[in-house]
């Protein structure tokens, strides 16, 4: 997608602090955290959002939830624990159209969010 931030910073037109990329995914640091370890998961393949995935989209999120898996141990939260979010929309917080996953983690986060 031509315009939009997250296809941007896959294709290295704007800088990212990467932490993890294969064929499908791409992963790096968010620049407005909100833990100690805040990362950014994201398929390569331009989907807005969770309400406009395909049946063949639910493989890639199976792979974006095991990246999230190996990052938290690459990161060293994998043992005291960490939270994994997606966003839906304005009301859910969803602030870039292009659907990503947040990884959080080093701290002990409160419940319920926002």
């Amino acid at each position: 997608m031509k315009d939009c931030l997250f296809c941007k910073i896959i294709n290295q037109e704007i800088p990212s602090k990467k932490v993890f990329e294969n064929e499908t995914i791409y992963a790096f640091e968010d620049i407005d955290k909100k833990a100690p370890t805040h990362i950014l998961i994201i398929p390569k393949k331009h989907i807005n959002s969770v309400a406009l995935m395909t049946d063949e989209d639910m493989l890639l999120m199976s792979e974006i939830t095991k990246a999230a898996r190996d990052i938290a141990e690459a990161q060293g939260i994998d043992k005291s624990g960490y939270r994994l979010v997606i966003n839906h929309g304005s009301d859910g917080g969803q602030a870039v159209s292009h659907i990503h996953m947040h990884l959080l983690g080093g701290r002990s986060l409160t419940w319920p969010p926002g």
